[in-house]
């Protein structure tokens, strides 16, 4: 897997994050943990790989802002039945956030999974200012491929030092405590709901 990510270099990131963030259901966050740790790995530069994230995000979100938002708009989510049912229910309390919180919810939405791509959308749909939507999307497309890209880059160089110096049961430590964390949280969120 690293080969692949290897061989077909900075631009896969850039494509994934693009595509992402224009409305398609691919891993681009994933993407841009996996080549930070690459680049912790000495595989890339780690400004290459925040500067292409970061790229990516804001054009992604622009195109999808002119071309499902501002162009196609309302009509797009007309033409099929099941769009027409989900956004006569959503679109308008979203469009209402989108005039109250237009900023807020482009800049923070860059760090939330569904919305990293649907609020460019909204933000085209309600009309938001062109300029002021530009602002906000820049602002956290490159705080996200900072913060993220940064915050993968030291966590592989941690994992890479763990590994060489205490050995593969390390990697096999830190895996199981990830693993032992992630149930933890999931079930502790399980019962605490059935309690309330």
């Amino acid at each position: 897997m690293t080969h692949f990510f290897t061989s077909n270099g900075l631009p896969l990131l850039f494509v994934v994050v693009l595509l992402e963030s224009f409305g398609l259901p691919l891993p681009g966050e994933t993407a841009l943990i996996a080549f930070g740790v690459l680049a912790s790995q000495g595989d890339y530069s780690i400004a290459w790989v925040i500067a292409l994230a970061a790229a990516g995000a804001i054009l992604g979100d622009n195109l999808g802002y002119w071309l499902l938002g501002r162009i196609g708009g309302r009509a797009l989510f007309q033409r099929w039945r099941v769009l027409r049912r989900y956004s006569d229910r959503v679109l308008p309390g979203a469009e209402k956030l989108m005039a109250r919180h237009g900023g807020k919810t482009v800049f923070f939405g860059r760090f939330v999974a569904v919305l990293r791509y649907t609020a460019a959308w909204v933000a085209g749909i309600g009309k938001m200012e062109w300029w002021r939507f530009l602002f906000w999307n820049a602002l956290g497309g490159i705080c996200w491929a900072t913060g993220v890209g940064l915050a993968s880059y030291y966590a592989g160089h941690a994992a890479g030092d763990a590994i060489s110096r205490y050995g593969i049961y390390a990697g096999a430590g830190i895996a199981a405590l990830t693993v032992i964390g992630f149930l933890a949280v999931h079930y502790g969120k399980k019962r605490l709901e059935e309690r309330l």
